[in-house]
């Protein structure tokens, strides 16, 4: 009999052991710089990071607006570029208006920006005054290489001008087949553009929120980003970032 339970025992633990090794599996879908940021040391569900939501100013109706001011001052404590800020509190002020429910932070849809991109400046590209990087975003090739996943070809080349397989696309690297269903308008053109980073930030924005989701709440934010990518290091990552823009526009 005790050999009969030690033997179930090994079993679990090495199930146990699979599932959490495919779950903490980095599989790169585009053009991240998450090389670059340290991952901080905290269990998914565990925690959510400190509450952002509210901060990001209401538009006026006339004179200076508060949106950029918000964002021009943010910009120098967290060294987010201003446009790039003010399309993630725009992003928040859309979703806090059409589903107040989810409680989205601008902090979360930065640190994401951040770890994706670098806002919109991967590769040494600007973001202009249109909210477009000076270089298309262009992630590589999703061709099921080690370390990367494997996707065919769902756009034709739409977005990310390859017709054999998809490459994640723009400043919140989108899988052509997600912006698809997520296509957004957020800065009022009557396009839905993933290389502009308010229509960008925008469709992050509604697809973390999906489901009735609860950013708020620890389980809830981290169905969320592991929606966005099922990557424990990536959760990590994203945490930190999210945790310290959030502390930078409290102090």
């Amino acid at each position: 009999m005790l050999l009969r339970l030690t033997l179930v025992l090994l079993v679990v633990l090495v199930a146990a052991a699979v599932v959490w090794v495919v779950r903490i599996a980095d599989v790169s879908a585009g053009a991240d710089t998450s090389s670059e940021v340290e991952p901080v040391a905290v269990d998914p569900d565990s925690a959510a990071p400190v509450e952002a939501v509210g901060a990001v100013p209401q538009g006026g109706q006339s004179g200076a607006d508060p949106l950029r001011a918000w964002a021009e001052r943010l910009a120098r404590g967290t060294e987010i570029p201003p446009r790039a800020l003010m399309a993630y509190g725009n992003a928040e002020l859309a979703v806090r208006a059409a589903t107040p429910r989810c409680g989205l932070s601008w902090a979360t849809l930065a640190a994401i920006g951040r770890v994706e991109s670098d806002h919109g400046r991967y590769g040494g590209a600007v973001l202009g005054d249109d909210g477009r990087p000076s270089t298309p975003i262009i992630g590589v090739p999703l061709d099921g290489t080690p370390g990367v996943r494997a996707i065919t070809d769902t756009d034709g080349g739409t977005y990310d001008g390859d017709a054999t397989v998809d490459r994640a696309v723009g400043p919140m690297q989108f899988i052509p087949s997600t912006w698809r269903k997520w296509t957004s308008d957020g800065n009022g053109d009557g396009v839905g553009d993933p290389q502009q980073i308010d229509d960008a930030a925008l469709a992050a924005a509604r697809y973390l929120c999906a489901d009735g989701r609860d950013m708020t709440s620890a389980k809830g934010w981290w169905q969320g980003v592991f929606a966005y990518n099922n990557s424990v290091s990536y959760g990590r990552q994203v945490f930190g970032l999210a945790d310290r823009y959030a502390r930078a526009a409290a102090s």
